[in-house]
């Protein structure tokens, strides 16, 4: 879309669309973000179906990693791909409805899939830190968590259908978004318990969660009781995950949180539109990095994955993983009886 290019509203009113960057712009925008949309529904898509298709897989522990799977598929369907659509043309062409509708789904599913990072959190402390015997790590506990997800996402995301807060457009204007821009007190407060609520409470318990696991496996290994260096392994492969888990973390949305609560504390401050679109797009690219890290860097997951992909040219090494798993839990059982530390 050019500077002259005009388009109608429902009453016939000549109206001319925002240019907040030249045409190019809004090109590359679109083709960027249909590269992260095409690779997220591949990855996310691929893990629904290999865990629909191994037994295996479909244990407790990995509930929420389906979970996960399922809101970033949505956060890239219903907000990467309408912004793929926006972009291409070079403007919000999908009206108010369709600014609340995208804002919401992008919110929903968006915060659903956060929540879910930091369940995973909780989950890999139950089950590797909890003394030996107290606890089970059941389908019921698995399923309270991904419920608890998706309701605290709808408690937080539904407020502005009814008034407190809005979905507006955001940076250069080709998605929508909570409205971080008003400083009517009514909207600054939704945005002050949003951020609070969706965003600082879940980094936290996922910093908490995975410290503490980090540290309860150091204990282990201090113990001395680990045979072949199992422990050390465990906590050098934990350590890596976790790393990578935080960093990931902080990329796709620190930018973004950084940017909404510097709008909320300083109203009249002057951010170019596409300066403040980077963080928007930084948090949908986490639809891509969550499948990789989460699901591609379990051993057992990969093992059944990869064959699936090369349809079935190698089968999956359920065998060894098994053999493997078993090996690990009993070494760091009978670290557990005297350490007082679970099976990893």
């Amino acid at each position: 879309m050019d500077d002259k290019t005009i388009v109608m509203n429902i009453s016939g009113e000549v109206l001319v669309p925002k240019v907040l960057m030249p045409r190019i712009g809004y090109t590359i925008l679109a083709v960027i973000m249909a590269i992260f949309v095409t690779g997220s529904v591949f990855l996310n898509t691929a893990v629904i179906a290999v865990t629909c298709k191994y037994k295996q897989l479909r244990q407790p522990i990995n509930y929420s990693l389906v979970n996960l799977a399922v809101a970033d598929l949505g956060v890239a369907v219903l907000g990467g791909g309408l912004t793929v659509e926006t972009n291409a043309v070079g403007y919000f062409n999908l009206g108010r409805a369709g600014c609340v509708i995208e804002g919401f789904a992008v919110a929903f599913f968006g915060i659903a899939s956060l929540c879910t990072v930091a369940v995973i959190a909780v989950e890999r402390v139950i089950v590797v830190c909890k003394p030996l015997g107290t606890v089970t790590f059941s389908s019921r506990q698995a399923a309270a968590g991904v419920i608890i997800s998706w309701i605290w996402s709808l408690i937080w995301n539904t407020p502005p259908l009814f008034g407190w807060g809005s979905y507006e457009l955001e940076g250069v204007e080709t998605s929508c978004a909570p409205n971080w821009y008003s400083t009517d007190p009514f909207n600054v407060s939704y945005i002050i318990c949003y951020f609070s609520f969706c965003c600082f409470i879940p980094f936290i318990t996922i910093v908490v969660s995975y410290g503490y696991l980090m540290w309860t496996l150091r204990q282990v290994a201090k113990l001395g009781v680990a045979q072949g260096g199992t422990t050390h392994k465990a906590e050098t492969q934990v350590s890596r995950m976790v790393l990578a888990m935080i960093i990931a973390f902080l990329i796709c949305w620190l930018p973004y949180a950084a940017f909404a609560m510097t709008v909320v504390a300083n109203p009249g401050i002057y951010i170019d539109p596409i300066l403040a679109t980077v963080p928007m797009y930084l948090t949908k690219t986490s639809t891509v990095y969550n499948p990789i890290i989460y699901i591609f860097m379990n051993r057992q997951f990969r093992d059944c994955a990869i064959p699936f992909l090369l349809c079935g040219k190698k089968k999956p090494k359920t065998t060894e993983v098994r053999a493997s798993t078993t090996t690990e839990t009993s070494t760091v059982s009978s670290s557990s009886r005297r350490g007082k530390v679970a099976p990893v």
